[in-house]
């Protein structure tokens, strides 16, 4: 492979000099409605002008709904009269307070929504929990309504990466699906986890006092509800994307031999705990247990990172003249500097840097702990970058398939060094 030019964000990464605002959000943030107004990804209805609102997945974001012609129970985007139809989904009065959208019929572009596979009258979110909290039991509405929430900003980091989405709907034996489940007296307590596809969370974790009580007690410094959805919808997506794939290889060589034993990696971890020098090398603690687990806590810091730098960028937020108390990172860090997206990788990987460090200085003039809690190794900023291009050729595949109108192939692995 030839050496691309470096970028201008690679030099000034390389110099320790800030950089250019080089970088854009995969997919905005910031939603607006047709009156002007800010809107926000969980919003069902604009609060200054009345005017109904929806997520829909065709256009990756919260818009503006006007009521179908001869429907009384039907939406078009506002800004699309006599476009696609769409109807609530069968969540939206629920407890789970729903406001993802439903193609109605699926024709046209939305007809790939219904290719994710829906269940009848529910969106693309919802037809993915499997099993939510008995609703019998006083509060677990309350909780079913924060996983819902949680994962629903999932989903729509998802979708806006190009990453595949499919429901057992639509693929029984390796779609996406979530279990919701509670604790019963006498029985073994719900362990979150992934299987085949299945991610289960434990519904009380829903629940702010037990997370933080389990934070505490586990000496994490990070425990949230999208954070556990992420940790485990990266196991998932290494089943989809690396096994059994020509990207098996470069994981082996940054995250290890995952056919070590995975059961017995696990005790070891929890009697012994971390090796003395894990911080050197891993984005957490938990990480150095596995090869998989470390793919899966990275997977879950890179879709951390993205998710934040999307929303800053979104809205506006430069934190290119933040003076740092760390040095940025350069080519050297890097799994592979040769490659043509190294540089762009760099513009985000140090945009981020400096962005937490705006973030953390502003949660502490509040008095709360620092936004990011995480000192970012450098012998991690290889993996972050196999995640990043991963990622970035399954959506280059997603888009050429639906150029093309034909199912995506496997992805393409890197050049080598």
């Amino acid at each position: 492979m030839s050496t691309p030019e470096p970028s201008p964000a690679a030099d000034a990464a390389a110099s320790g000099t800030p950089a250019e605002e080089l970088a854009a959000p995969t997919v905005s943030r910031a939603y607006v409605c047709q009156c002007g107004r800010p809107v926000y990804l969980g919003n069902s209805q604009c609060l200054a002008c009345g005017t109904p609102l929806g997520y829909v997945i065709e256009r990756l974001g919260v818009v503006s709904l006007a009521p179908a012609a001869g429907s009384d129970d039907a939406y078009t985007v506002f800004d699309q009269p006599g476009g696609q139809a769409y109807r609530r989904c069968a969540n939206f009065l629920a407890a789970a307070g729903c406001n993802w959208m439903v193609p109605s019929p699926p024709i046209g572009v939305a007809a790939e929504a219904h290719g994710h596979g829906l269940a009848e009258g529910f969106c693309l979110a919802c037809s993915t929990t499997r099993t939510i909290p008995d609703l019998s039991v006083p509060g677990n509405d309350e909780l079913w309504r924060k996983l819902e929430r949680a994962k629903r900003r999932l989903l729509s980091q998802l979708l806006a990466l190009g990453l595949p989405v499919r429901t057992r709907f639509v693929d029984p034996a390796h779609g996406m699906t979530f279990d919701f489940l509670g604790s019963v007296p006498g029985q073994a307590p719900v362990m979150t986890g992934h299987h085949n596809g299945v991610v289960t969370l434990n519904a009380e974790e829903a629940e702010d006092a037990v997370r933080e009580r389990i934070r505490a007690e586990m000496r994490e410094p990070y425990r949230t509800l999208l954070g556990h959805f992420r940790h485990e919808i990266g196991h998932f997506y290494w089943n989809v994307l690396v096994q059994d794939t020509p990207w098996l290889e470069g994981f082996r060589q940054l995250f290890g031999d995952e056919t070590q034993d995975y059961a017995a990696a696990l005790r070891h971890h929890y009697d012994n705990g971390p090796p003395a020098d894990w911080a050197l090398r891993y984005v957490t603690s938990y990480a150095s247990t596995h090869p998989w687990e470390d793919w899966a806590e990275t997977w879950a810091h890179y879709l951390h990172m993205a998710d934040t730098a999307d929303t800053a960028l979104s809205f506006g937020i430069n934190a290119t003249n933040v003076e740092l108390t760390s040095d940025l990172f350069g080519p050297a860090d890097l799994w592979q500097p040769e490659h043509p997206d190294a540089g762009r990788f760099l513009d985000f990987l140090n945009g981020w840097v400096r962005l937490t460090g705006v973030l953390n200085e502003l949660s502490r003039s509040m008095g709360q702990p620092d936004f990011y809690p995480f000192v970012l190794p450098r012998a991690a900023v290889g993996k972050l970058q196999f995640i990043h291009e991963v990622i970035t050729a399954q959506r280059e595949d997603t888009a050429a398939a639906a150029a093309t109108s034909l199912p995506a192939e496997a992805p393409a692995p890197l050049s080598p060094a």
